[in-house]
């Protein structure tokens, strides 16, 4: 009789499931997919002709969406409490497609190529340099999020490649909108290459960079705070085409640098900047 019963897995069992929730790991589908889609628009594109800087635009938006989505699977996952290994594991495969290899390709196709026109091979190292740095990037992060049995903590070693990405699109998409019909001679590409090292180095560095997860966006906000940002909000998506190539640079830009004054500014500035009020309040009532 006992053995017709269906057997119960052990508590010990039920433990090792593997654990896949929805809903954030839909957002991370969703930068992979843009970051296939960029691929795409950068091989479609036909950089002789008149629609090549469409295509290009289009796949450095897709870049950016990819970065956005980024954000919000990792807030999700920690409002909602559905963190797990599997998800870590599968942002991570998606993060070096759209930050990796979309972006190496990318400045690959429009500036290395033509830069280094009569030493290819330079072209290519530089683009492999930026996607072997940024996968070194996120394995190192997912070994020391298990290693610290959680999904990480209160700031990142090494420049986050999905900012890295960011960066290289955005000053793409900034430097084709302020001369785009100089778009290929123009002195401003030899730039992108230095750029492109520069980030692949402070990719696999020792600076630390706050990741914000203390920032609880459902605390409730003073009433002049929240129609400040309501307003602001409304402004960029009424004029995001003019602001998104001037806006996101700066923010980029602004990012990076803070790892290198953050060691340099006092603990209550960093708090101020990288802390919640209210989870500051927690934090000094729990030291209590």
């Amino acid at each position: 009789m006992s053995s017709s019963l269906p057997s119960q897995g052990s508590p010990d069992e039920d433990s090792q499931k593997l654990k896949i929730y929805l809903l954030p790991n839909l957002f991370t589908a969703g930068n992979l997919f843009c970051g296939f889609l960029a691929l795409t628009k950068i091989v479609e594109a036909d950089l002789t002709g008149t629609t090549g800087y469409h295509e290009v635009k289009m796949a450095l938006l897709y870049i950016l969406v990819a970065c956005i989505l980024d954000l919000l699977d990792g807030r999700v996952a920690r409002m909602g409490g559905f963190e797990s290994p599997f998800g870590r594991e599968f942002d991570s495969l998606a993060d070096i497609v759209s930050f990796g290899v979309a972006p190496a390709f990318l400045v690959h196709r429009v500036v290395l190529a033509e830069v280094f026109i009569n030493y290819k091979e330079i072209g290519w190292f530089i683009a492999a340099l930026f996607v072997i740095c940024g996968a070194f990037r996120l394995a190192r992060f997912n070994c020391l999020a298990a290693m610290s049995g959680s999904g990480g903590g209160s700031h990142f070693i090494g420049f986050p490649i999905p900012m890295a990405a960011g960066m290289v699109a955005s000053l793409t998409l900034f430097l084709i909108w302020w001369d785009e019909k100089n778009f290929r001679v123009g002195y401003w590409r030899y730039a992108l290459p230095v750029i492109l090292v520069f980030l692949s180095v402070m990719m696999v560095s020792e600076v630390k960079y706050p990741t914000f997860k203390k920032l609880n966006w459902r605390t409730q906000k003073p009433f002049v705070k929240t129609i400040l940002i309501v307003l602001v909000t409304a402004l960029f998506f009424l004029l995001w085409q003019k602001l998104l190539p001037i806006v996101s640079p700066l923010i980029c830009i602004a990012y990076l640098l803070y790892g290198f004054i953050r060691p340099f500014i006092s603990r209550r500035m960093q708090r101020e900047i990288e802390v919640d009020d209210e989870d500051e309040d927690d934090d000094h009532s729990s030291a209590v």
